[in-house]
């Protein structure tokens, strides 16, 4: 892939694309991915971030289980059926090779040159092992590479000069916040992520000057 001459140097354009994941257990394998969601966020390059529309391109899918062990209360966060998902989820090889089509797409930015995929979570440790499990088991690699991923409250703890520790969307400021509920359907939390990292990306910092704020709804 290409790079753009910036200030600093070389600069890898980059798409960033928010992830959530709902799974009925602590880890993959196990346990299973019952659906994931993916949103673009934003496009980086030598100039600068540019936030994605509120209807930029989305991705969805229910899962069928890989496992035959299940927590219900993982489960139950997700509202998701598992005699339903047994039933009618999509194959996972099927639902992973649409995702890595999807996001071939996306690589494509608006200005028509092509953008290297980083996943972007809130964490992005629980949802970024379940995802790199099912791409690897499924697919055989991972579009994303092996750590292509950022952690949005990492981003948010370097951004404001905070510890990590206790970090929470109720301590961030709230014009960081976005105007979207949490429904945890996958592909609408996604969506909700996407907009804090805009925001974030945008962000002048502690004590800077407040940005008006753009409706996602």
């Amino acid at each position: 892939m290409g790079t753009t001459s910036g200030a600093t140097g070389k600069v890898t354009p980059t798409v960033y694309v928010s992830v959530d994941v709902e799974a009925d257990g602590p880890i993959p394998g196990p346990y299973s991915m019952v659906s994931f969601g993916a949103a673009v966020a934003g496009w980086h390059d030598a100039d600068g971030f540019r936030r994605a529309p509120a209807a930029a391109a989305g991705f969805y899918r229910e899962l069928r289980p890989v496992s035959d062990d299940w927590v219900p209360e993982a489960l139950a966060v997700s509202g998701l059926d598992r005699a339903a998902l047994i039933a009618g989820g999509t194959d996972p090889a099927v639902a992973m090779g649409q995702f890595t089509r999807w996001l071939e797409q996306v690589r494509t930015g608006p200005d028509g040159r092509r953008y290297r995929p980083v996943m972007v979570g809130y964490p992005a440790v629980y949802d970024w092992q379940f995802l790199y499990w099912y791409l690897v088991r499924f697919t055989g690699s991972s579009p994303f590479g092996h750590s292509g991923c950022l952690d949005v409250k990492t981003l948010y703890a370097a951004r404001a000069g905070v510890p990590f520790a206790g970090i929470g969307k109720r301590s961030m400021p709230k014009e960081l916040l976005p105007d979207l509920p949490h429904t945890h359907h996958a592909l609408d939390d996604a969506r909700e992520q996407a907009v804090l990292f805009a925001n974030l990306m945008e962000w002048a910092g502690p004590g800077g000057p407040p940005r008006e704020r753009v409706s996602e709804r």
